[in-house]
């Protein structure tokens, strides 16, 4: 079966995930501004509820170069996880010239212990998508979160393909970034990923004007089961290996 995970941003789309055929959540904050960490509430909520969660560490919007006081606030941010007894989380951190910060990384990935890691979408920053594929195996990742370096993952489908054929299995590719059930079987049988990743999102609900007026937002659009189960029923379709 290939996988589906679902990012959510609160608890009722965390809610709304909880369901067959969902092999785990990315539990985030701010996916508008493509996903912060979590709070230590949701983080909590999540442990208790049966599909595994993976929280996302990262500390601010913008690029994944950072500082010693971030990375700092990274590993307390996976001491949490860690404490909340969340399956994993999911990190990323990139060099100036986009190369990743193995350095870094190797630091966060040791105070993991023993929960399940993905390299997030810092990896699609790289200048040598298959040079970073064989840092991520060796610093142990289960699996890279990718668009194939392109603003969507259809755009990124070349990429993609080569990525998964150059992984051999000893890592998980997962495509991410505007996956829906529209485009996913030829997604998949393009490219021949063993995972996606969506949002999954259902129609954007519209906050009271006295609300948008203040500057506390003007939607928000959760997760929504129909959605999920729409997306699954169509991975369920399709063989990842009968690429075209």
């Amino acid at each position: 079966m290939i996988e589906l995970e679902v990012c959510v941003d609160d608890a009722a789309s965390l809610h709304a995930a909880q369901m067959p055929g969902v092999a785990r959540v990315e539990l985030c904050a701010a996916l508008a501004v493509g996903g912060l960490t979590p709070s230590m509430g949701l983080m909590r909520l999540a442990a208790t509820l049966e599909t595994p969660a993976y929280a996302m560490i990262r500390p601010r919007a913008g690029d994944f170069v950072f500082d010693a006081e971030e990375e700092a606030v990274m590993l307390g941010d996976i001491a949490a996880a860690r404490s909340a007894g969340l399956a994993g989380v999911v990190l990323g951190a990139s060099r100036d010239d986009g190369t990743l910060d193995i350095a870094m990384l190797a630091r966060l990935s040791a105070a993991c212990g023993t929960m399940g890691r993905t390299l997030h979408r810092a990896f699609d920053l790289v200048p040598e998508p298959l040079r970073a594929l064989e840092t991520a195996i060796e610093l142990g990742f289960e699996r890279i979160l990718t668009s194939g370096g392109a603003r969507t993952a259809p755009e990124g489908a070349a990429v993609l393909h080569s990525l998964t054929q150059a992984a051999a299995g000893r890592i998980e590719i997962m495509a991410g970034s505007g996956v829906n059930p529209a485009n996913v079987v030829a997604l998949v049988r393009e490219t021949g990923v063993g995972a996606v990743h969506g949002s999954c999102r259902g129609p954007v609900q519209q906050y009271a004007p006295a609300v948008a007026a203040l500057g506390f937002g003007v939607s928000r659009a959760p997760a929504d089961p129909l959605v999920i189960e729409a997306l699954r029923a169509a991975l369920d379709t399709v063989d990842r290996y009968d690429h075209s």
